[in-house]
């Protein structure tokens, strides 16, 4: 039996991989040239000065804000390492994404079904199936989305790269080399990717907002913005036992996340997986691997 190996976790990015493991962050991106850039940086949290935000449903959040906070690093990073940007986004440019990202997800998916469930009031009058009916029609307006943005070539390029990124997961959990050979036998598909965190936000929310009953307009829209912080609480420690649980009830529950990523990712190249090996080699606690280290 392999011995357990600390959480690493990764997202996708342009023309490459960011893995994060325990104690840093480091992004791998293939450049123009051919060659593999990685930019590496020591972990900082606000849990380290603040204990107490590493409490169940507490640490949810702050997860979530800190991985969309180096997620976006990551991104700038690699636009610029692969040529289609010349400079990495500024502090305040990253801040001004993260507001314009998180309008726009309240729009699609609170304003608009929200608005929409209105026109059925007439033919029903139960606020758990309004409320129910509102919920179905976020998840379909999440599900076409994904479905759209799967469709676009750059997009299934950088799906790739999240097919590549789960792959050496799990291989490195499996304890084996870090090897293309060994890589290619492990499925793309990975329970604690956040294809599936966003899915359990999804059925959380619908759960948990079918019993807030059917005021006004404003008070609806408002009471799902601001429970939305617990609603990621509650789908963090999900998954974050699912990722943990070898039980088969888990493993049933999470399928249809699974299925999911079917969308979100594709079968890597060769050369794709040897920029999720670098990336993943930079921040493995087991060793001490030198890279090249760039600033932005």
């Amino acid at each position: 039996m392999s011995q357990k190996k600390p959480f690493v976790g990764g997202q996708a990015v342009i023309e490459g991989v960011m893995m994060r493991g325990p104690e840093f962050i480091a992004t791998a991106v293939r450049e123009p040239s051919g060659n593999i850039t990685i930019q590496k940086e020591r972990l900082t949290s606000i849990t380290d000065r603040y204990p107490i935000l590493k409490k169940p449903m507490l640490r949810g959040v702050v997860a979530l804000a800190e991985s969309l906070v180096y997620g976006l690093k990551a991104l700038s990073f690699s636009a610029q390492a692969a040529g289609e940007e010349e400079e990495s986004l500024s502090t305040k440019e990253i801040a001004m994404t993260m507001v314009f990202s998180l309008g726009l997800a309240i729009l699609l998916f609170v304003i608009i079904p929200t608005f929409a469930a209105k026109y059925i009031h007439s033919a029903v009058t139960d606020s758990r199936l309004l409320n129910t009916f509102e919920g179905i029609l976020r998840l379909a307006i999440f599900f076409l989305y994904i479905w759209g943005i799967s469709l676009m070539k750059d997009i299934q390029r950088v799906f790739q790269y999240h097919g590549a990124e789960h792959k050496t997961i799990h291989t490195y959990e499996a304890g084996e080399k870090l090897t293309v050979e060994n890589i290619r036998k492990y499925s793309r598909l990975h329970p604690r990717c956040g294809t599936n965190f966003l899915l359990i936000v999804m059925v959380v929310s619908i759960i948990m907002f079918a019993f807030l009953g059917w005021p006004d307009l404003w008070l609806r829209i408002l009471s799902r913005v601001v429970l939305l912080p617990v609603v990621a609480g509650i789908a963090y420690e999900i998954i974050r036992f699912a990722g943990r649980s070898n039980a088969r009830w888990v493993a049933c529950a999470i399928t249809p996340g699974l299925w999911l990523q079917k969308l979100t990712t594709r079968e890597p190249s060769d050369d794709q997986i040897e920029v999720a090996i670098a990336a993943l080699n930079a921040v493995r606690p087991d060793q001490e691997i030198e890279v090249k280290t760039n600033v932005g």
